[in-house]
């Protein structure tokens, strides 16, 4: 029996190009496939350039390419099978990197690299507010830092419902369900920290990541959103150019 999600393997012999795995995972209701494993490590712009480049698909063997993933893509990527694949493979010894956002005085803007203040301003002129969220497309959005707070969260629901996940997330409903069961006491004991992201005099473009966060106090989700070209880390290539199938079981 086929299953309808999970690893696409089955190497053609002799490809024209290298042979990339495939994961297929449920993403707003429909199947999103992504690169397996995950490009990295390395910046973020770096792995965005080794998804950029000629692989094989693993059944039809057709020339294919990724593109660099939203956050919430990279979010519904992570959290299905989360504990046998991300959290083993990428979370425990690394970081996972979600996407760009921009951080400004007043809030934090996902996958734009848009810095032009006034142009950012006209994007909320054009959005939609749910739940204290402006949804200007169908991937980016902004949170004002009011929705959400840095620090620690032990609070299962206080952290799924924050501003900030929800943003990450990119959903209009009042609970971020990807982030819930990643951030769950099943994987994390002691809640989710939420670091770097400060108010800034001027937009800054950077890197939202996730990763297992083992300092003082550890054994937590870690959300940072400061990184840009100083921490190595793994990113999913959305497939960008070829039909895929349907794994096998």
């Amino acid at each position: 029996m086929e299953t309808e999600y999970g690893i696409i393997k089955q190497p053609r012999p002799q490809p024209q190009y290298p042979v990339r795995e495939l994961l297929v995972v449920p993403h707003k209701g429909e199947k999103l496939q992504v690169s397996y494993p995950a490009f990295g490590q390395g910046y973020f712009k770096n792995n965005i350039a080794e998804m950029q480049k000629f692989y094989s698909h693993p059944i039809t063997g057709e020339r294919i390419s990724f593109r660099e993933p939203t956050t919430s893509e990279s979010i519904s990527a992570a959290a299905w099978n989360f504990k046998e694949l991300a959290k083993r493979e990428i979370f425990d010894p690394r970081w996972l990197q979600l996407g760009y956002l921009v951080r400004t005085q007043d809030g934090v803007f996902t996958n734009t690299k848009e810095r032009d203040e006034k142009v950012l301003k006209s994007y909320l002129d054009k959005a939609e507010k749910v739940n204290g969220i402006y949804f200007i497309d169908d991937k980016t959005a902004y949170a004002p830092y009011e929705t959400f707070k840095q620090g620690i969260y032990e609070n299962l629901d206080e952290f799924a419902e924050c501003g900030l996940a929800r943003l990450l997330e990119h959903t209009k409903e009042k609970t971020a369900k990807n982030l819930r069961e990643i951030a769950s006491p099943k994987f994390y004991k002691n809640g989710v920290n939420i670091l770097g992201f400060d108010s800034v005099k001027e937009p800054i473009l950077s890197v939202a990541r996730l990763g297992s966060y083992r300092h003082i106090g550890g054994d937590r989700l870690g959300v940072y959103g400061n990184d840009w070209n100083d921490t190595n880390g793994y990113a999913f290539g959305v497939l960008d150019g070829a039909e895929g199938t349907t794994p096998k079981k």
